[in-house]
């Protein structure tokens, strides 16, 4: 079971709240997620706009049994920190240097997948073309996929490469009242959190962005 730390659950749980407050204030290229095939992930909001103020949450990777569509019993598993919604599917990622051929492998389980104490996480299955150098290298890609599944190219050299990935409304990876920009790593290291906001600094986050939002829907009607 992957249990996320309290702390981080508020980050995206108070940015939820606002979003239901403001409707579309969200929805500004924020927040953008950014995972590597060795464990190192970061929920980064202080990208596109003023979404979370800045605020950018550690999100590493563990070992963990995909209740997915043809899962695999072990692969890099990136808890998502409680998102309050996620649109199941994978993205294949293709590579050139074989064709087009997919090697990589980026799936969403949204929250319940296979039990209900499952948390929505995004799941790493790296090719082992070159042995099985990294933790998200896996034997094979899942047994079977989602019927949901996007098909993007990876770019960048032999020792630096990966994709940008931005999910519309249906798409793998989407979440409600967030425009998720999610960076894979595919060989490279992503660069760790050294620190993680306090408690008091997300809930004064939060209050302030509810409040600002209050003014905003406010001058919204009195135009209106």
């Amino acid at each position: 079971m992957i249990r996320p730390s309290p702390v981080l659950l508020r980050v995206l749980f108070v940015l939820a709240l606002v979003g239901c407050v403001c409707g579309t204030a969200l929805a500004d290229g924020c927040p953008t997620v950014t995972v590597d095939e060795n464990g190192n992930g970061t929920l980064n909001f202080s990208t596109g706009g003023t979404c979370g103020g800045g605020s950018i949450a550690s999100m590493p990777g563990v070992l963990a049994a995909d209740p997915g569509p043809g899962g695999l019993a072990s692969v890099l598993t990136y808890s998502l920190l409680g998102p309050p919604s996620l649109v199941a599917g994978d993205v294949l990622l293709t590579d050139s240097d074989c064709g087009g051929c997919t090697l990589d492998v980026i799936r969403f389980n949204p929250a319940g997948t296979g039990g209900p104490s499952y948390a929505a996480s995004l799941l790493f299955y790296s090719d082992n073309v070159d042995g099985f150098d990294s933790l998200g290298d896996t034997p094979s890609p899942p047994n079977s996929f989602y019927s949901n599944t996007v098909t993007i190219p990876e770019l960048g050299s032999e020792t630096n490469n990966g994709a940008f990935y931005t999910p519309t409304a249906g798409q793998p990876g989407f979440v409600a009242g967030f425009a998720v920009t999610y960076d894979f790593i595919s060989d490279g290291t992503g660069a760790p959190v050294t620190g993680v906001p306090e408690p008091g600094t997300l809930m004064l986050l939060g209050t302030g962005l509810i409040g600002l939002c209050g003014v905003i829907r406010r001058k919204a009607i009195a135009i209106g």
